[in-house]
């Protein structure tokens, strides 16, 4: 999907509103570009309203001249279409599985983001902030997390702006490999 064209999503979600969206509301994740946030809109919500969320999520990295799509996947044509007009959200929409990605085949690792690497590590900040949307992306999608760390005695834990909230496995190393005998276990 390119930069210039955005897309909405509806999250799957069992209950009326979804894991942490008020009742009356329906999860939605607002994906550009690279960017991808979870947010909710009420019930029956129009293309009007999801413009303004957007913009408000993403407006201020939007070049207003270029082309601005809102986007849904459609799993009669299995891809993004444009919202039809008179579009308005009153159900979850599927959420497709990224290339061949599912998250019964699919692991998120997140290897030694610790703060002793900080000062070694160039944009160590903006790899930690990309780190924490992916593993957010992986929550809401249900893939298990695996984070090890390299010599954590001596180097320290994983970066406290990395949220570890929910991750399968947080292993100790000292080698520089991630595949660990638990870590084959954990895949087998």
């Amino acid at each position: 999907m390119a930069a210039a064209e955005p897309a909405v999503l509806a999250l799957p979600n069992s209950g009326a509103g979804g894991a942490g969206a008020p009742s009356g509301t329906v999860p939605v994740l607002f994906c550009f570009s690279v960017f991808a946030r979870p947010s909710s809109v009420p019930h029956g919500a129009g293309y009007e309203l999801l413009i303004q969320k957007f913009l408000s999520l993403y407006g201020d990295q939007i070049d207003m001249h270029r082309k601005f799509v809102v986007q849904l996947f459609a799993e009669e044509w299995g891809q993004y279409v444009d919202l039809p007009k008179g579009f308005a959200v009153s159900e979850r929409c599927k959420l497709t599985t990224l290339g061949n990605l599912t998250p019964s085949s699919t692991v998120f690792f997140c290897c030694d983001m610790q703060e002793r690497f900080r000062p070694a590590i160039k944009y160590f900040g903006d790899i930690i902030s990309v780190g924490q949307r992916l593993l957010q992306g992986a929550r809401i999608l249900g893939i298990p997390v695996i984070v090890t760390e390299q010599y954590p005695k001596g180097l320290g834990s994983t970066v406290q702006e990395i949220d570890l909230t929910g991750v399968k496995l947080v292993l100790p190393k000292t080698k520089f490999s991630m595949v660990l005998p638990e870590v084959e276990v954990a895949l087998a």
